[in-house]
């Protein structure tokens, strides 16, 4: 059972988020050839789900979008979402000359710097430098220690963007804090299968992450049970409940997909029902097939099987994405959001529920989305 890790460079990486293809392309050619490592994003949505678990030094920002082109209301909004997500990386607008009031905003809403369009290269290059190799004032010790947490957490979760087994699988996740109580991962098991995990331990904050990075260090160490859902969540319960205290439990669903017949093999702990979203638009839940890990030391985990036919999508994500509408006791608004916005996209669908959840106001609790369908042939 291979993880999908994050890899691991000297260079800095920087993130560009830009709705213009030719803006992303000299801007990927101009850092490559200054050394640097980038990733290029197109939308708001897309640059909050990379930023909250990528490994990025710094963030340059687009103000202005497709479909807002003078007020840069919609880049504001994404400077505030990326100031409260990740307040450790420093980040630069960019605006046209005739929008320079957007950018004395921008920089009053936590900005460190602006680039005018069009930018001169060498001024665009020692912006970057000055603020890449000038970490922001963090002011307590703390916040050095969450920055500290932040990274490591972000380095133990995978990318959220892999293909495996014929399924492309993208992850969205925005913490509500300083750093996430949620979990994900990819793994591949061999050349035709593979599993997914997305879970969520009870409380916030570092102990949260702690109780995150040894649930996902018990289900990689137990590989030879990683194609058996119910005996390896069996395993993982009892190894949870001796390690943590009686008031510690977590929610999680654990899905094994096997290529070879497209179905999927899961076990559901206590964890909101995924969506299976057919390829008519007609919805299937993935129920709870058992109760939450670490409860009890003893109990069942019965598993579920479920086919995939050809356009099915599966999405999973915790209940700060299903609870995110405080005024929906249903829990309707998370089914309908997917099957609206699943109807008329596929990638980039992750990114754009969790930010359709943010926009619902404060986060209370962490956002996070995974998103499975088939490759394109």
């Amino acid at each position: 059972m291979t993880a999908v890790m994050n890899g691991e460079t000297a260079a800095r990486k920087v993130l560009v988020v830009d709705d213009q293809e030719d803006v992303r392309q000299a801007l990927r050619l101009l850092l490559k050839g200054s050394g640097y490592r980038s990733e290029e994003v197109s939308s708001p949505h897309a640059a909050l789900a990379s930023a909250a678990y990528g490994d990025h030094d710094l963030i340059i920002a687009d103000m202005n979008y497709t479909w807002d082109t003078t007020s840069g209301e919609e880049g504001l909004r994404l400077l505030d979402g990326l100031r409260a997500q990740r307040p450790d990386v420093p980040v630069i607008a960019m605006t046209g000359w005739s929008t320079i009031e957007l950018a004395v905003e921008a920089m009053h809403r936590g900005a460190c710097d602006f680039i005018p369009k069009p930018w001169d290269n060498r001024h665009f290059l020692a912006v970057i430098k000055k603020h890449i190799d000038t970490p922001p004032e963090t002011g307590k010790p703390r916040d050095a220690e969450l920055a500290i947490a932040r990274k490591v957490q972000r380095t133990l979760l995978p990318a959220p963007h892999v293909s495996l087994c014929g399924l492309e699988c993208e992850c969205a996740s925005l913490p509500a804090g300083d750093i996430s109580g949620d979990l994900y991962d990819f793994l591949g098991i061999d050349s035709e299968a593979m599993a997914f995990v997305l879970g969520d331990v009870c409380g916030k904050g570092i102990g949260a992450a702690l109780l995150v990075a040894n649930l996902q260090a018990t289900l990689r160490s137990l590989e030879e049970l990683a194609r058996e859902p119910a005996k390896l969540m069996d395993r993982v319960n009892r190894l949870f409940f001796e390690c943590t205290r009686p008031e510690h439990f977590a929610t999680l669903f654990y899905g094994v997909y096997d290529a070879r017949f497209r179905r999927i093999r899961y076990v559901n702990c206590g964890h909101p029902a995924p969506v299976l979203l057919r390829a008519d638009h007609t919805v299937e839940l993935l129920q709870p097939t058992a109760t939450v890990l670490g409860a009890f030391k003893k109990g069942g985990f019965p598993e579920e099987t479920v086919e995939l036919r050809s356009g099915d999508q599966v999405i999973v994500y915790s209940d700060g994405f299903s609870e995110a509408d405080s005024e929906d006791e249903s829990g309707v608004w998370a089914i309908e959001t997917i099957r609206r916005l699943g109807s008329v996209r596929s990638a980039g669908l992750a990114g754009a529920l969790a930010n359709e959840a943010a926009s619902l106001g404060p986060r209370r609790d962490d956002i996070t989305v995974m998103h499975l369908r088939q490759a394109a042939a």
